[in-house]
C-alpha cells in the first residue's frame, strides 16, 4: 500500500462503524493520521485501537455533528493537537424511514440535521484552516437514494442536498486550493442497511442476494469499496477533480 497521505491529518465523521470505519482503516493504511469523530466515543475508540496497534496513527474524538458547538469544539481539539486538517470525510448519517404520510417532523429534522446540516457545519469549520493552508480535500457521502427511494423522503432529500452543496462548495473553495467531492453509494452491506431491511420485514441476506442479482456486477458493495474511492478523491491522484458526485453502485440503475 502506498503512503499517499503521509504527514496528513484526516478527519472522518461517523467513524465508529460501517463505511466510516472502513475509511479510517484505509486512510491510516496509507499513512494518514486519522481523527475518528463520532457521537459514540467508546465505539470510535474501539475502531481506533487496532489501527494504533498495527502501527498507525488514529485518535477518537466525541462530537454530535448536528451541533455547531460540538463541531467547533472538536475541530479546535484537532487543530490544537495536530495543527492541521488536510482531509475531511463527511460520513456521519442516520436513517429514520417511513412513508411520507406517516413521517414525523422529529424524524425529518433528525435526518436532515445529521446527514445534511452536519456537512455544512463540519466543512464550514474545517475550511477556515484549509483556506489558510491553501490546500485540502473534502469528500461527503451522498447516496443513490438521492434519486428517490420509497419510505426515505427525509434521507433522499438530505442526500440530494449534499450533491448540490458539494457542487457549490467546490465553486467557492476551489480558488483556495480546496477540492470538494462526494460519493453516492448504492446498496452497501453495513449494519445500517441490514437494520433497515429488518425494519421493512425483510431478511438482510435475502435482500443482499436479490440486490446482487439485479446489479450488473452481480455483487453488493462493501464498505471497503466506498473507502477506496474516497481515498482516491481525497488524494493528489484526484488533484484536478472537484465538484463531482461519483456513484458507487455496481452499475445498478
Amino acid at each position: 500500500m502506498s503512503a499517499r497521505f503521509a504527514e496528513r491529518v484526516a478527519l472522518v465523521t461517523g467513524a465508529a462503524g460501517g463505511i466510516g470505519a472502513a475509511v479510517a482503516r484505509r486512510l491510516t493504511s496509507e499513512g494518514a493520521t486519522v481523527v475518528l469523530l463520532d457521537r459514540e466515543l467508546d465505539a470510535a475508540k474501539a475502531v481506533a485501537a487496532p489501527l494504533v496497534d498495527a502501527g498507525g496513527s488514529a485518535w477518537a474524538v466525541q462530537a454530535d455533528v448536528s451541533s455547531r458547538d460540538d463541531v467547533e469544539r472538536a475541530i479546535s481539539e484537532v487543530i490544537d493537537h495536530h495543527g492541521r486538517i488536510d482531509v475531511l470525510v463527511n460520513n456521519a448519517g442516520i436513517t429514520r424511514d417511513d412513508l411520507l404520510f406517516r413521517l414525523s417532523e422529529d424524524d425529518w429534522d433528525a435526518v436532515i440535521d445529521v446527514n445534511l446540516k452536519s456537512v455544512f457545519l463540519c466543512t464550514q469549520a474545517v475550511q477556515r484552516h484549509m483556506v489558510k493552508a491553501k490546500s485540502g480535500a473534502v469528500v461527503s457521502l451522498s447516496s443513490r437514494s438521492a434519486l428517490g427511494n420509497r419510505g426515505q423522503s427525509n434521507y433522499a432529500a438530505a442526500k440530494a442536498g449534499i450533491k448540490g452543496l458539494t457542487a457549490t462548495m467546490a465553486l467557492e473553495l476551489g480558488p483556495f486550493g480546496i477540492r470538494v467531492n462526494a460519493v453516492a453509494p448504492g446498496y452497501i452491506a453495513t449494519d445500517m442497511t441490514r437494520a433497515t431491511a429488518r425494519r421493512q420485514g425483510l431478511d438482510p441476506a435475502e435482500l443482499e442476494a436479490s440486490t446482487a442479482e439485479r446489479t450488473p456486477l452481480r455483487r453488493v458493495g462493501q464498505p471497503e469499496d466506498v473507502a477506496s474511492v474516497i481515498a482516491f478523491l481525497a488524494s493528489d491522484d484526484a488533484r484536478h477533480v472537484t465538484g463531482q458526485t461519483l456513484a458507487i453502485d455496481g452499475g445498478l440503475r
